[in-house]
């Protein structure tokens, strides 16, 4: 077979052709892969345009809802959405205008105009940074339903604006969170991601959220709020990969690719709204569900779909296997899924939480689980302090909005601090069943497939698993 005919050969030839690592590459290197790209193209051509073709086709697919049980809870309500002007604020208000609200609301920043404005919505500018102003609107309106959409969502700005992404995924939420305990019987849905599901990660993004959800937790059992978060994956209808995509073909740049064989899941805008709305229904006061689409479908191979954009552009842009960049997990942790009881259910939830996965009530096609209450109070004061000093960083940044990078280093390094005690509490409210069953996981997995991080994890694992004084053949496996 020649090499133009066989894909595994030009792949790898494409990862050897220049380190990983490289912020630019120079004209001669671009040319090498340039070549390679094209062969690439021309052996995986049907293949890279159904991938495409794939791609493009998610921004139509829908999940089935419990419309009535929904019109329920939204018949008469007050509806105030945070985040509304983005791509899924603005798909959930064209959704909501299926239902019977009394009135609907939406909150931003300001910066950007709404992506469709949909009639009988008010539009207001707020800062959900800014607990005075969202509780005089609060006040104002007395919303009996909220969805807090507004977040800094790309997990490569986190790492550069770590202050801003901090103060708005954790400090706003917080806020939003003390609106809710000053509106009896108000219904708070939240929007976190998918990267919520890592058992700990030291990305600000993925950290960000995770303390969210901590947080929703924490309130929700505290101050007996009737809460709900969703999870969402990569939304085509914004898609940070397409457009980048489109840039790079558009101009014949280097694609920046983190691996030849990543592979992403993805959901649409439409998707999202109905996940939103189908958790509205259900749930009981004190006790906090996340929400996952069930069926995703296959996640889209990252590389297919890049020789499928240059085919259907006729652009000469070459592709570069980069390596994975700051805010992306490189590999994830190896006890994430267990066979035993992941397989039935959404690939946003990790193998520690699936053993309290049900049927959700508000759509056949999602799962959700109860957040255990938070019983070591620890992230609390560590995210209290986290959140404040980010906060500050940013008031006193200035009309750059640049702040010093000391500063910037001290949060990350406070994010990841969160990220080992938010762990540590959650295997301590663990129940047995679901610990055995996860130390059983792990013996099966040798050790040398954990890195650093998830090598941490690993033996957090293990000694919850010694302090509850688990013994006999399940411990001596993994401990071996």
């Amino acid at each position: 077979m020649s090499e133009s005919a066989c894909p595994t050969q030009l792949i790898d030839r494409l990862q050897r052709t220049v380190a990983p690592g490289r912020a630019t590459l120079t004209p001669a290197e671009q040319d090498s892969l340039r070549e390679v790209t094209a062969r690439l193209v021309g052996a995986l051509g049907p293949q890279a345009h159904a991938e495409l073709a794939t791609f493009r086709s998610i921004v139509d697919r829908r999940i089935t809802v419990d419309d009535e049980a929904v019109d329920q809870v939204l018949t008469g309500a007050v509806v105030l959405v945070t985040g509304g002007t983005g791509t899924i604020g603005s798909a959930l208000l064209r959704r909501l205008a299926e239902f019977r609200p009394a009135r609907v609301v939406s909150i931003s920043r300001g910066i950007t105009a709404p992506v469709r404005v949909c009639p009988d919505v008010e539009y207001r500018t707020v800062d959900i940074r800014d607990l005075r102003a969202l509780s005089t609107l609060a006040r104002e309106i007395r919303p009996t339903v909220i969805f807090h959409l507004a977040a800094q969502h790309d997990p490569s700005l986190a790492e550069v604006d770590v202050a801003g992404t901090l103060s708005t995924n954790v400090g706003g939420t917080t806020n939003v969170l003390a609106v809710c305990r000053e509106l009896p019987g108000v219904r708070l849905v939240h929007a976190s991601t998918g990267k919520a599901l890592r058992p700990f990660s030291p990305d600000v993004y993925a950290g960000s959220k995770k303390m969210a959800e901590w947080l929703l937790g924490r309130h929700t059992s505290a101050h007996h709020l009737l809460t709900s978060a969703v999870r969402f994956t990569h939304v085509v209808d914004n898609s940070i990969i397409a457009r980048r995509l489109a840039r790079w073909t558009a101009r014949d740049e280097p694609i920046r690719l983190h691996g030849a064989d990543t592979m992403f899941y993805v959901q649409s805008a439409r998707e999202a709204a109905d996940l939103l709305t189908s958790a509205l229904v259900g749930g009981r006061p004190g006790v906090a569900t996340v929400h996952t689409i069930r069926d995703l479908g296959w996640p889209v191979a990252l590389l297919d779909l890049s020789l499928g954009w240059i085919a259907d552009t006729g652009s000469r842009a070459p592709v570069y296997i980069c390596g994975y960049e700051a805010g992306y997990e490189s590999s994830p942790y190896p006890g994430l899924y267990d066979p035993r009881v992941s397989v039935e259910r959404s690939p946003l939830v990790n193998a520690l939480e699936a053993f309290s996965t049900v049927d959700a009530t508000g759509s056949v096609d999602v799962d959700s689980y109860d957040v255990p209450a938070p019983t070591d109070l620890r992230p609390l004061v560590e995210i209290d302090g986290l959140t404040a000093e980010a906060t500050v960083a940013v008031a006193t940044a200035g009309e750059t909005g640049a702040v010093d990078a000391r500063t910037t280093a001290r949060l990350r390094r406070q994010v990841e601090s969160v990220g080992w005690t938010m762990l540590t509490g959650s295997l301590g409210s663990l129940p047995d069943a679901p610990l055995r069953r996860h130390l059983d996981l792990l013996a099966g997995l040798p050790e040398a497939q954990f890195g650093a991080d998830n090598g941490t994890v690993r033996r957090l694992v293990l000694r919850e698993a010694t302090r509850r004084g688990f013994a006999g053949p399940t411990m001596d496996t993994v401990a071996s």
